[in-house]
């Protein structure tokens, strides 16, 4: 069964910089789509950025487009998401979601089949 593990967040102050990581198992993601989604309390969980396994395409949410990058490690069946210039507004849990590459949808919770436990980013003013 496929696992992802996320890991990375933690306590920052406004303008600093964090990277997170999501370590994907159980079977070959080479035709996945990996995407990081968040969630505050008491709000609804919102996208934040998506990439292809296999090439390049990237997709963000405006909210963090400029300061939030989406990469990955092949070797390593690793997406990073490098968060720059953090808000007070960032603070939330971030977790990484995986699903098969159709219907050419990268943003909403429902295509998403698989998702990870979360890691909590916290940014103070």
């Amino acid at each position: 069964q496929v696992q992802l593990v996320e890991s990375g967040g933690g306590l920052v102050q406004a303008g600093d910089s964090l990277r997170l990581s999501c370590v994907a198992s159980g079977r070959s993601f080479g035709n996945y789509v990996m995407g990081w989604f968040r969630q505050a309390p008491g709000k609804e969980r919102e996208f934040v950025a998506a990439i292809k396994w296999s090439v390049s395409t990237t997709y963000y949410a405006d909210s963090v487009k400029g300061r939030f990058t989406i990469s990955k490690d092949n070797a390593k069946n690793t997406v990073y998401l490098q968060m720059n210039s953090l808000k007070p507004e960032d603070t939330a849990v971030y977790y990484c979601a995986t699903r098969p590459v159709f219907g050419g949808i990268y943003n909403l919770t429902s295509v998403y089949g698989y998702w990870g436990q979360g890691t909590q980013v916290t940014v103070s003013s």
